[in-house]
């Protein structure tokens, strides 16, 4: 057996995928849960040992012999999160995600200090939006000026978790683009951003290595390998942030398919072989991890919106399946705006959950669990169309993330967005995305591309493949203009 581990530290829980490539299946699969600090005014933050330790815990879960097995290793993130280091490699502070939004009066300040929103787009291709990494390195030099001085290297969660393997300090392109600080289009450091996060230091001073290719950045460290019990000196990835290896891990890597991730975050987004940059800013103009771009819409609050709500009914996940299943499409009227932590799609931070049309006759579990099912997907759809504006069409919806094992919400996913929509086998998303990516290091010098590895190693489950359903799809399109109605007015409470 020879296997690829890809390694997906997402909001929740860290995830590993051994993937046997010559057998072409996974070989297996482990997890660790994630604690995640929550405070007032949007804080949203965690350990980075939180994650080394994870990630011990997660491989402590295989079999040693499928650990020995390992040949290559790559690491997906998720995005936008700030971890401060020094020049010993120490983490000054506990890393602010994603789905942070405290940082929203930096937002600000640096994109004023850009020329506005349409300077920011002028010059990195992206507006500022809460929870990118240059608002919370702007914070950290303001809220904490003694530990700021000691910062020597900013990085992203999944490059922390290079340094951890391999002590390599470096980011790649497509992760980076996340951070609001890298030109888009020239795939360099945007010297006017840096300026308005510090006027008096030069920050490229603190950016590692940016990597653009695919390659080796070092390899496992003997004492890592140890802990991890894992071979020493397997060659590691560039990696990339979780929606990079995700569009890798559906196969998302040339023009034509459109990926929804149904996962803490949802997002929607294509591969690109040019850059797009949205003047509305509603889509971010991120670049891919293989060299083209990756126009992605973002909202905040996915299956964290609905494992919220699940956790308030205190429902199970058969449960949880069992009454949406149940309940009505339109979930007898209730309109949920999944907004519960903030929101950048629409941009509004400080936003609340709000649910409508609430009254005696609907006010029951598998209402308002449909409900927030359907107010996601709506948001998601918002997505699907915002693309289309800018020239991206989409002809199927390639399905992932964990949403995807719920069979009611794949089907609401085609109906609301009148599209097909497929699930890949296997069905790991950004985890086999980097491992994937780990195979295409060992595959170097073979001729084999990484759209070929993907079309190798991607199936179709058919099993749970869907159509939509053309009476579904004309009550859904009323429903979606009742959501978005309702979403520019409670815009007016939280802007």
């Amino acid at each position: 057996m020879q296997t690829a581990l890809g390694i997906d530290l997402g909001t929740q829980q860290l995830k590993v995928v051994l993937y046997d490539f010559v057998a072409h299946r996974v070989a297996a699969v482990a997890a660790a849960p994630l604690n995640l600090h929550r405070g007032d005014f949007g804080v949203a933050e965690q350990q980075a040992h939180w994650w080394t330790q994870a990630l011990q815990s997660a491989l402590a879960k295989v079999d040693p012999a499928i650990r020995d097995s390992v040949r290559a290793i790559g690491v997906s993130g998720q995005q936008h999160g700030f971890v401060a280091m020094d020049r010993s490699g120490e983490v000054l502070a506990p890393v602010k995600l994603w789905c942070d939004t405290s940082t929203e009066r930096d937002c600000q300040s640096i994109m004023e200090l850009c020329g506005g929103p349409t300077g920011c787009l002028a010059d990195a291709g992206n507006i500022i939006a809460a929870g990118y990494t240059a608002s919370k390195v702007r914070w950290f030099r303001r809220a904490h000026p003694v530990l700021y001085e000691r910062l020597d290297c900013i990085l992203l969660p999944h490059d922390y978790l290079n340094f951890y393997l391999t002590g390599e300090r470096c980011m790649e392109v497509g992760d980076a683009s996340g951070t609001g600080f890298l030109d888009i289009r020239r795939r360099q450091w945007s010297e006017r951003v840096l300026r308005a996060i510090d006027p008096d230091r030069d920050l490229r001073e603190c950016l590692p290595r940016l990597r653009t290719d695919n390659e080796a950045i070092g390899v496992l460290r003997e004492a890592v390998a140890a802990t991890l019990g894992l071979p020493a000196g397997l060659p590691v990835s560039i990696g990339g942030g979780d929606n990079m290896m995700a569009a890798i891990g559906t196969g998302n890597v040339s023009p034509g398919r459109v990926t929804v991730s149904l996962g803490s975050s949802g997002t929607v987004y294509a591969f690109s072989a040019t850059p797009v940059v949205d003047p509305a800013g509603h889509i971010a103009a991120f670049c891919s991890s293989t060299g083209g771009w990756l126009p992605l819409l973002c909202m905040m609050n996915c299956t964290l919106a609905t494992e919220l709500m699940r956790t308030l009914f205190d429902a199970t996940i058969p449960d949880f399946e069992s009454q949406i299943a149940r309940a009505s499409r339109g979930a007898g009227g209730i309109l949920t705006l999944p907004f519960f932590n903030g929101e950048r799609t629409p941009n509004l931070p400080h936003a609340k959950g709000c649910i409508v049309n609430l009254d005696a006759q609907n006010a029951r579990s598998e209402n308002l669990l449909r409900s927030a099912v359907e107010g996601v997907t709506f948001a998601l759809r918002f997505g699907i169309e915002e693309l289309g504006r800018l020239g991206i069409g989409t002809s199927e919806i390639v399905l992932t993330g964990g949403g995807v094992n719920s069979a009611t919400w794949r089907q609401a996913v085609a109906d609301i967005c009148n599209t097909p929509v497929i699930v890949l086998e296997p069905e790991e998303g950004a985890a086999f995305g980097a491992a994937l990516q780990a195979m295409a290091l060992l595959e170097s010098g073979s001729g084999h591309s990484l759209e070929a590895l993907v079309r190798d190693h991607l199936v179709r489950d058919e099993a749970r493949c869907c159509e939509p359903h053309s009476t579904a799809v004309a009550f859904y399109a009323e429903a979606y203009h009742d959501y978005q109605r309702a979403v520019r007015a409670v815009s007016a409470l939280y802007s």
